[in-house]
């Protein structure tokens, strides 16, 4: 059966305290997906413009249906990270906006790529999320417990929709190419392009924080590493298959049950789930 594309309101009211160390158990953790968080007003706009290019050239109804659903919720989800990241910059880290520069150069610059370099890309870092979302969803309840409310619900209500359009980039770049070569160079390029950002702006908040070189930190990015490889590398494996179709992967339960019991009036702020529960169930 097709799954449906919902594009929802994608909006939490962040507080303006927000604190950049949002998880209790690992800073490492938090800096990371601060680090994510980073690229994501260059990159999903990107991914945007590429579906837009892309389709110019496609004349199924179904995959041009698809991709104007992508392109919704990836609108929403870069704004949702824009008001995320000037709180990060305002509550301690204003060095992350040279990081940012340095990441809007790199998406003008692949912009210029053949449209093929660039669909394999989209479809490349769409597989990584995959790998995000079982992760994430997961061991949610060691990954968020007790953390920052409104951070854990962003991502993972994040998680949820990359799981929701999953097939989409894939679709799209089989449509306007098919190549595999290309195709296995972009799983590669998506990830480790987006990944790399990630991991700069988690040094380099590791390093005001004064816990690079320390043995806790040292000993958190060792276990992030670690956790990295072991959740989100079978997926990029699986990707690199030259039968790959991400339709194949088995969507998680809690993922299933979060999308069926999302009110059917969209709410203006998304609800909050409870990250001191210790099953950290769906917030519906």
């Amino acid at each position: 059966m097709k799954k449906n594309i919902t594009v929802r309101a994608f909006n939490f009211d962040f507080p303006d305290d927000l604190n950049p160390k949002w998880n209790p158990h690992s800073v490492v953790f938090a800096h990371f997906m601060n680090g994510v968080s980073l690229t994501m007003p260059y990159l999903e706009p990107y991914l945007c413009r590429t579906n837009d290019e892309a389709r110019k050239r496609i004349e199924d109804p179904e995959l041009l249906a698809d991709i104007k659903q992508f392109n919704g919720q990836e609108y929403r989800h870069h704004e949702c990270h824009k008001r995320l990241n000037v709180l990060l910059n305002k509550n301690g880290y204003p060095e992350f906006k040279s990081i940012e520069e340095k990441i809007k150069k790199s998406y003008q610059n692949l912009s210029t790529k053949p449209l093929e370099n660039q669909l394999a890309y989209s479809a490349g870092f769409e597989t990584m999320t995959q790998g995000f979302t079982n992760w994430f969803i997961g061991k949610r309840t060691k990954l968020f417990k007790n953390a920052c409310p409104y951070i854990s619900s962003f991502w993972l209500m994040h998680m949820i929709e990359e799981a929701e359009h999953k097939n989409v980039a894939f679709d799209v770049y089989m449509a306007h190419s098919g190549s595999y070569r290309t195709r296995a160079l972009g799983v590669f390029h998506g990830t480790f392009h987006v990944l790399g950002y990630a991991v700069v702006g988690m040094f380099a908040a590791l390093k005001k924080d004064k816990l690079l070189w320390s043995l806790k930190g040292q000993l958190g990015i060792v276990q992030l590493f670690g956790s990295l490889l072991w959740n989100v590398g079978p997926f990029l494996l699986s990707a690199l298959m030259p039968w790959h179709n991400p339709r194949n992967s088995k969507d998680p339960q809690w993922f299933v049950d979060w999308v069926e019991a999302y009110p059917s009036e969209d709410p203006e702020k998304q609800p909050l789930i409870d990250t001191s529960d210790p099953r950290i169930p769906i917030p519906f």
